[in-house]
């Protein structure tokens, strides 16, 4: 199924970060969409369902997301969707995963800060005797370069390349999840425990309608549940 959503949530876990043998940068997160719905009866915003998200990003995005979001943060992501169902100690569910194809910081939450990475390669950078300089060595992990010597422009970061190769999620054999993301965690799903009470310090702009812009104020993180609390339900 290639259908593609986009999705405002909260990261609910520090991002994981990891570089498979053959190179590939993978970043997985558990991301929260609460739902908020106006009651007239009462004139407050009052909670609905928390829908749950496991999102992973690849290759030069995988690297971006790495230093650029952590949990907690406010972000839109889109990307393909993938439904899959669990099952474990007897009881199963259906989970919601997101190859996410761009991934950034919700504006309507706060203020950004976007910083351009270079698209040329490395190699070009550091050609021999050139005057933009030299690279020693390379932290795959990171992205950040060691060792330059010379002057001139900086040499890009690893991985810094055309978003189209960035975003070729066709090359399953690259980023099979079982093996790279451990999507083992999906027991962790379980809406009986995905539902938090979300404490609300309404703002006070109104809509058309004249009923107050929902804000939030400072949101609690919601807690993705353990395998072992789940076990335990």
């Amino acid at each position: 199924m290639n259908d593609t959503i986009t999705v405002c949530g909260i990261i609910a876990t520090e991002p994981r970060h990891l570089v498979t043998d053959t190179g590939i940068a993978i970043t997985s997160m558990r991301l929260a969409s609460p739902s908020r719905r106006w009651d007239r009866a009462t004139s407050t915003w009052t909670n609905g369902a928390t829908n749950w998200y496991s999102v992973t990003a690849f290759r030069t995005l995988a690297a971006n997301v790495h230093k650029s979001v952590k949990k907690g943060d406010r972000i839109v992501v889109t990307g393909r969707v993938r439904i899959r169902t669990w099952e474990r100690d007897g009881r199963g569910g259906t989970s919601i995963e997101i190859d996410a194809e761009g991934l950034g910081h919700d504006l309507a939450w706060g203020i950004s800060n976007w910083i351009r990475v270079p698209r040329h390669s490395s190699e070009s950078a550091a050609a021999p005797g050139s005057s933009q300089g030299r690279v020693n060595t390379v932290d795959l992990r990171t992205g950040e370069v060691h060792g330059i010597t010379g002057t001139g422009t900086p040499p890009a970061i690893v991985g810094a390349d055309d978003h189209d190769d960035g975003r070729d999620h066709d090359d399953h054999a690259d980023h099979d999840h079982d093996d790279h993301a451990d999507h083992a965690d999906h027991a962790d799903h379980d809406h009986e425990h995905d539902d938090d009470h979300w404490g609300v310090d309404l703002g006070t702009p109104t809509d058309e309608d004249g009923v107050p812009e929902d804000h939030g104020g400072a949101l609690p993180v919601p807690t993705a549940p353990a395998v072992g609390d789940q076990a335990a339900a």
